[in-house]
């Protein structure tokens, strides 16, 4: 009966180190890391989930954290490093076509601040501007130290913009109280 009781004990051990030593999750079959190292620092991630349009996966997104948290506003607000991945799930995704959505996320987000921001949109969306093809990676990565964006595409940082004020309305985008997909927020925030 004990070795039993030991041959079981052991076989649940392993099975739960092995799921908590997963390095990555699937989300609608993108694989997603649990952490990413970007310029030194190591992220954790907070949530992750697909964006849909018109019943077409368009991508998946994840958000990483210095310091995980479910509170969109704290996230937004928080001068720590954070970032965002987002992997392109469909071919239908154009340059075009996702520097006209992240405009408009960013109307919806900026609100009254939407005009004191534009030339730095507009130089965002130049890092946008190359062609997109499917399972491209995109990592929007927020800097403290010096305030900055660096906008990286498959690994080649594309350019950096600078202003706190910019990381919010672009965080904003998909955790303000008017994000563009509610379900991809709550997936992002871990919920």
């Amino acid at each position: 009966m004990k070795k039993i009781l030991l041959l079981l004990t052991l076989l649940l051990s392993l099975q739960f180190s092995t799921v908590s030593a997963q390095t990555q999750i699937d989300v609608n079959g993108v694989t997603v890391p649990r952490k990413i190292d970007i310029q030194g620092k190591t992220l954790q991630l907070n949530g992750a989930g697909g964006r849909s349009k018109m019943w077409l996966e368009v991508y998946v997104q994840a958000l990483y954290l210095s310091q995980l948290s479910q509170d969109p506003k704290f996230i937004i607000d928080s001068d720590t490093e954070m970032a965002v991945r987002i992997e392109i799930t469909s071919s239908m995704v154009s340059s075009n076509k996702l520097t006209k959505a992240m405009n408009a996320g960013f109307e919806k987000s900026a609100g009254s601040n939407l005009e004191a921001l534009r030339p730095r949109i507009e130089q965002f969306k130049t890092f946008l501007s190359d062609a997109i093809t499917e399972k491209d990676v995109f990592v929007l990565f927020y800097n403290p130290f010096d305030q900055s964006l660096t906008v990286i595409k498959n690994e080649v940082p594309k350019g950096k913009i600078t202003g706190f004020d910019f990381k919010q309305a672009l965080f904003g985008i998909w955790l303000s109280d008017k994000p563009v997909d509610e379900t991809l927020k709550k997936n992002l925030l871990g919920m």
